[in-house]
């Protein structure tokens, strides 16, 4: 099953989309909710009646009353507009041990022995359309291709075996970067924030685990939990810059949901990310590239560039980045030594 999310009526309306079109979930079932935020409160209670209407509709029958309207009509949300929190892990080695290469130092073997996340701003999430960037924000502008899904009940405590009965669905993630905020607060061992905190997209829509299951492959030796074959791009302004696969993460989701777990609660809504697949981000092909070639032209994304990611069965999730109509610079605010 598809979900979407939508702007109606200057608020966010939850939809099923089959064969590119929406149908509101509450005109296929009166007991299906009209927004994500509530469907994934009462996930359990729901979810079953929305798979049936979701069946019906794959098959060429309406369940209820809804009148499907095309899905390239709408400005699409975030699929999880209003998020409970946002996490985003670091589960991909290829990218980690490329990014330490490129900084010349040795792998870190912690990597392999438990996964990492951070919290990052769940009121700065988006979905497919423009991204509103600040004059800082462009001292090296940065993408990071992933993946990332949505906790659909709440726990504790949760085991790696158990975890991905926790888990909604899976969608595309763009965590977006300004690199040199990140790096100058970084320094003091504290962050990131301000470089990540102004957006992170999510979109275009929310994919049941059912939907890919013939997809499904086994996690690498060692670990625990759901994998799937999807292929991951990235294009900007058309040109191909990206690529990858989730079938790569070395940490699972339901690993990541684990330590996520330990001692907290988990609640319905929470997004955790996948964090950047290999070759998912500037930062790491520019690294690559000046180890290569010492004359490397570095890449940055600029106002008007057009970032369109896709994921197989995930669909595609294009931003365009704007400039605002600023000069205000943090960056400008430094105290001198």
């Amino acid at each position: 099953m598809k979900l979407v999310s939508y702007l109606r009526e200057e608020t966010d309306q939850l939809a099923i989309l089959v064969d590119g079109l929406l149908y509101h979930t509450q005109e296929l079932h009166p007991d299906l909710p009209n927004n994500m935020g509530m469907f994934l409160m009462m996930w359990e209670d729901v979810i079953d009646i929305a798979k049936q209407a979701d069946a019906l509709l794959k098959a060429g029958k309406n369940p209820g009353s809804a009148v499907g309207i095309a899905v390239n009509s709408v400005q699409l949300l975030s699929p999880v507009p209003f998020p409970t929190s946002c996490r985003d892990g670091y589960a991909f080695r290829q990218h980690v041990a490329a990014a330490r290469r490129n900084r010349k130092v040795p792998m870190i073997p912690e990597f392999d022995q438990y996964p990492i996340f951070y919290f990052t701003n769940h009121n700065a999430i988006q979905g497919p359309g423009e991204i509103l960037c600040m004059p800082d924000h462009f001292e090296k502008l940065d993408f990071e291709l992933e993946v990332a899904v949505v906790i659909c009940k709440a726990g504790r405590n949760i085991t790696a075996a158990e975890a991905d009965d926790y888990i909604g669905g899976y969608m595309i993630m763009n965590d977006m970067s300004a690199r040199t905020l990140q790096m100058e607060e970084m320094l003091l061992n504290l962050g990131p924030a301000k470089g990540k905190d102004f957006s992170t997209v999510i979109g275009p829509m929310l994919v049941t685990p059912d939907e890919l299951e013939s997809l499904k492959i086994p996690a690498k030796e060692g670990h625990t939990g759901n994998n799937f074959n999807l292929k991951m791009t990235c294009k900007v302004n058309g040109i191909p810059v990206s690529e990858g696969n989730m079938g790569d993460m070395d940490w699972t989701f339901a690993e990541i949901v684990e330590r996520c777990a330990y001692g907290v609660n988990i609640l319905p809504g929470d997004v955790i990310g996948s964090g950047t697949v290999g070759t998912g981000c500037f930062l790491e092909l520019n690294g690559t590239g000046k180890l290569n070639d010492p004359d490397y032209t570095e890449q940055w994304l600029q106002p008007g560039d057009v970032v369109e990611m896709e994921v197989s069965g995930l669909g595609i999730l294009s931003n365009t980045i704007v400039k605002e109509d600023t000069d205000f610079s943090l960056l400008a605010l430094k105290k001198k030594a």
